[in-house]
Formats: C-alpha cells, structure tokens, sequence
C-alpha cells in the first residue's frame, strides 16, 4: 500500500517512520501544503494525508481521483479544510483523526487561568521592571461560572477539570453525553446570559460560522470571557474587537483565529503580514493569543500520525474506518 503524506513537520518524521514500518506502508512525504501544483507528488498512492493548511477543494479533489486516490486521511480533528460532501459525491473515503482530548482541554483551561488573572499585562510589565498591582485585580474560579458550547471529547473533558476548581459549570450541546457527570446542562440563550467564562469546542461548519458574533456577545454578561481553542471561524473576529473596544469583553483566550492560514504555524519574522484584524486584537492587553498549538503535545502527535496512516489502510483494506466521514 502506497501512501503519500504532505505537511509533515520534523516532529511527526519518528512517528512517520514507526507507523509506516509497523503497518507495512510504503510512504513518501513532504513539508509542502497540498495544492493543485503539487498534486502530482501523490502519483501511484492509494491514500494521503495532510494537516489543515490547505484547502482540498472541488478542483483539487477531482485531480486526485484522475491519479486513482482512494483516501484523504486529515491529521487533525477539524475537516473544514475539506469539501467532503463533494469527496463522497466522487467516491473518495474522507477520515480525520483521533487523539486524546486532554492536551486541549488542559490548554483551554491554562487560557482561562491566564485571562483572568491578567497575566499578559503582568508579563509586559515584568520585562521592564515595572512589578507595580494597579490593573492586575483577579477573579478565583471557584466564584465564576463557566459555559461550554459542545459537549464532546474535549468539552467533557474540560468540564471534568472545572470539576476540581468549585466553579459552576454550564453545558450545551445538541447531543447532551456523560458530561453531565461535571455540569449542568442547559440552553443555548442561558449559557450566554449567565456565563462568566464561555469555552466553545464545536466543528466548524456553515451551521457554526461565526456563532460567537454582535448579537450573541450581546447576550452576555458584561466583561465576559471568551476562549476558543477549536476553530477561529467560530467567532467573528470583527464583533470580538467590537466586543473588546466597547468593554463588553473582558478577556480573549484564542488558540485559533479566523483566515490564520498561511500565517500560523510558521515562520513569519521578516514577513509583513496582511491581516489588519489579527494585528489590531492581539494589542490589546486583554487578549492572549497563540499560534493554534493547543493540540501540540507528545501524545497528540503521535496518534494524529497513527490515525493519518491506519485510516487510510482501514479503508483501502476493509472499505471502514472508526472517524470514517
């Protein structure tokens, strides 16, 4: 079995090699995001696999079922990055990934802490001596409300380490699970009328775009806090500035953010960047922003890798795959 990955970083190459070995696969790679120019690489496979950089569109998907790919294996939880209903109209299997919910939901928690405590104006300030208290009056969790919109792996999983901080914890979900263990589940309009804190972990879809936008901020409690660990495209980057500039939004905890491709998980020092919003919200004191890295951790990698490669053997062996699309 042939299988062609692209965006492989330097820390996936070990996995890569263990996984490939282990499963009997033949694979090549590059670090290159999939494009039309560069489907041709994929020449001969039966599958590929990617991480969200690129977007595998209707023309990119017709080009790689003329080279006979069977499989497009994403490394990543998120599809957005692929028209897959298109994918199945043509007859190519669509998989994403699976790995533990921990990493993200303790990095989702770490944002919240942060926000509250005022931790990016207390770093600024530790860089220039400056160790003065006026501004850096903090809130305990314990006192707080906490909303989480999507109750899933990663949802549940931060409701159950709320769970050890005392705080009330608020829950919506189309498909209530057993978080229920660790929260209340309620409405969607009373998550955004009592939530101190409000977490959203949702796939991005038409259904979800910008659901975090003027009308639903102004449902909330003023000074609110809003953490995105999930996708950017979730909020609307325009009412969160709005939201910022007007008091309503007391704190930002983004690990993702809207159009950050070509721009996150790279090299940008010497570039100018063309994204005017991005650099206006990331001023604020506010806002902590980081690089979509929520997931990056030891554990998460090597199952993004296992998953890339076993679904697409899955599915060109038995026609199945667990996170089968």
């Amino acid at each position: 079995m042939k299988l062609f990955a692209y965006e492989v970083r330097e820390d996936e190459k070990e996995h890569f090699e263990r996984f490939s070995k282990k499963l009997g696969v033949d694979l090549t790679f590059t670090d290159e995001v999939p494009t039309l120019d560069n489907a041709s690489m994929a020449t001969g496979c039966d599958g590929i696999t990617m991480l969200g950089q690129g977007k595998i569109d209707q023309p990119l998907l017709d080009e790689y079922k003329r080279l006979g790919i069977r499989c497009i294996s994403t490394r990543t939880i998120g599809y957005d990055h692929i028209d897959v209903t298109y994918a199945k109209k043509i007859g190519l299997s669509v998989c994403n990934a699976f790995y533990d919910p921990n990493g993200v939901a303790e990095y989702t928690v770490m944002l919240m802490l942060l926000c509250i405590r005022h931790y990016k104006v207390a770093l600024w300030r530790a860089q220039v001596n400056d160790y003065s208290l006026q501004g850096l009056y903090g809130r305990e969790m314990r006192n707080l409300t906490v909303g989480i919109l999507g109750t899933g792996r990663i949802g549940t999983q931060v409701a159950e380490i709320l769970s050890g901080f005392g705080c009330r914890v608020l829950g919506y979900d189309k498909y209530p699970g057993k978080a229920s263990r660790w929260l209340t589940y309620t409405d969607e309009e009373t998550i955004y009328r009592e939530s101190d804190i409000l977490t959203i972990h949702l796939n991005l879809s038409d259904q979800t775009r910008h659901m975090i936008n003027r009308e639903t901020i102004a449902k909330m409690k003023d000074g609110v806090i809003l953490i995105n660990c999930a996708r950017g495209g979730l909020m609307d980057t325009e009412a969160l500035i709005a939201g910022i500039e007007q008091k309503k939004i007391g704190g930002l905890g983004l690990d993702c953010f809207e159009d950050e491709e070509g721009i996150y998980h790279l090299d940008r020092r010497d570039d100018i960047i063309s994204n005017r919003s991005m650099a206006y919200l990331r001023q604020f004191p506010n806002v902590v922003m980081t690089q979509h890295m929520a997931f990056y951790t030891d554990a998460a990698v090597s199952n993004m890798v296992r998953c890339g490669i076993e679904s697409v053997c899955s599915v060109i062996t038995t026609g199945t795959y667990q996170t089968l699309l």
